[in-house]
């Protein structure tokens, strides 16, 4: 029987109640479990509800739109070839649909009918999209500084958007202090989250023929994916359905990288404005979980600058793969570790693409010099 774990006390809870923190307000995960075998898989299910059977209990009617099943195409990169996840075909174009899914499905099953998230982003953008698809209300906090644009997808679903004054901090910090009200369905606190995003790991390896991938490079901002393929992977190799844990690299802006700069072993350095908007966490909550995350998988973290980023998104742009500057830079960092010698030709390595650039409409016209 899973239950709610605190991973820096030990202490549990029942999945029975609705939590997104522990008593001391930490983060939570789930405690371990073994992994599905391939017979496991709902064959006929497309989406990630195919591995329900990997998952803490199966909804009594799971919130889905289909998200999962996207695709994997293999691209020449400069320094090599690599697979490409193209995790912005989703409902709502970014791999955040995962976790929305799954989240919002069990909290609907345990009783709750309207949630709270802060994003200005793609984790609101899915939040807003599910809660409407499963009945539920949402309210999302977003800085007052957003630009409207940014908004326009959750307040198409119908959720209520706040404005906060003030940095992100202070609108996450408004979040905290609404939860008492709201229950708090943020995507980078609920444990329920992770569980979804931990389907891509199952993806991959069905994907792959039903065998772990060498590496897999993902953008990184509060570490979903990170800990996502952490848990995912390590649930099949406790089931022996895989040899050894891919080695999992986070690929950060260097203006605004703590998870990397922690893992490399570089001092903090104050967060500046970048490009990779997605990825710009400067406190992450679950860095120590993110850091041994990257270690177990004899991983590790990629920092790239804004130019580099730049580049990736035109260069893949110009392949006909338009995505996020966010996400173009786990391409750019696969090229870095080929270059370092830290990924050999002959590995299978995977890239996992985020976002959709339709997203990123203003920032590929400021890099390519047009008006809009």
């Amino acid at each position: 029987m899973q239950s709610y774990l605190d991973p820096r006390s030990g202490r549990t809870w029942p999945l029975s109640e609705p939590r997104w923190c522990g008593d001391a307000q930490t983060p939570l995960l789930l405690t371990e479990r073994r992994g599905l075998a391939r017979d496991e898989i709902a064959a006929g299910t497309r989406s990630i509800w195919r591995y329900a059977a990997a998952l803490p209990w199966m909804p009594k009617a799971p919130v889905t739109m289909g998200e999962g099943c996207t695709p994997l195409v293999e691209r020449a990169l400069p320094g090599g070839t690599a697979l490409l996840k193209c995790e912005w075909f989703m409902p709502t174009g970014s791999f955040k649909d995962r976790g929305a899914s799954v989240m919002l499905s069990l909290l609907r099953d345990q009783g709750v009918t309207a949630v709270l998230e802060d994003s200005s982003g793609n984790g609101g953008a899915a939040v807003s999209a599910y809660a409407a698809a499963g009945g539920m209300a949402a309210t999302i906090f977003v800085p007052a500084s957003t630009s409207p644009a940014k908004t326009v997808q959750s307040r198409a679903a119908g959720a209520a958007i706040e404005l906060i004054p003030g940095s992100r901090q202070d609108c996450a910090d408004a979040a905290l202090r609404k939860s008492a009200e709201i229950f708090y369905a943020s995507h980078n606190w609920q444990p329920f989250f992770l569980e979804g995003t931990k389907t891509l790991a199952y993806e991959l390896w069905e994907d792959l023929g039903f065998r772990a991938p060498d590496h897999v490079i993902v953008p990184c901002g509060a570490g979903s994916n990170v800990l996502g393929c952490w848990i995912g992977f390590g649930e099949l190799l406790r089931a022996g359905q895989i040899a050894r844990m891919p080695r999992i690299w986070a690929a950060q802006p260097a203006n605004c990288g703590p998870i990397a700069r922690a893992a490399l072993g570089l001092p903090a350095a104050e967060a500046r404005p970048t490009i990779a908007e997605g990825t710009a966490i400067a406190q992450p909550i679950r860095l120590p979980e993110c850091l041994r995350a990257l270690k177990d998988s004899e991983g590790g973290a990629v920092l790239l600058d804004e130019a580099e980023i730049a580049e990736a998104a035109i260069a893949l742009a110009r392949t006909g793969v338009y995505v996020e500057p966010t996400c173009a830079q786990a391409a750019a960092a696969f090229g870095k570790l080929r270059a370092a010698g830290r990924i050999a030709e002959r590995e299978t390595s995977v890239v996992v693409l985020t976002g959709t650039g339709l997203k990123a409409t203003p920032r590929f016209a400021e890099m390519l010099g047009v008006a809009l």
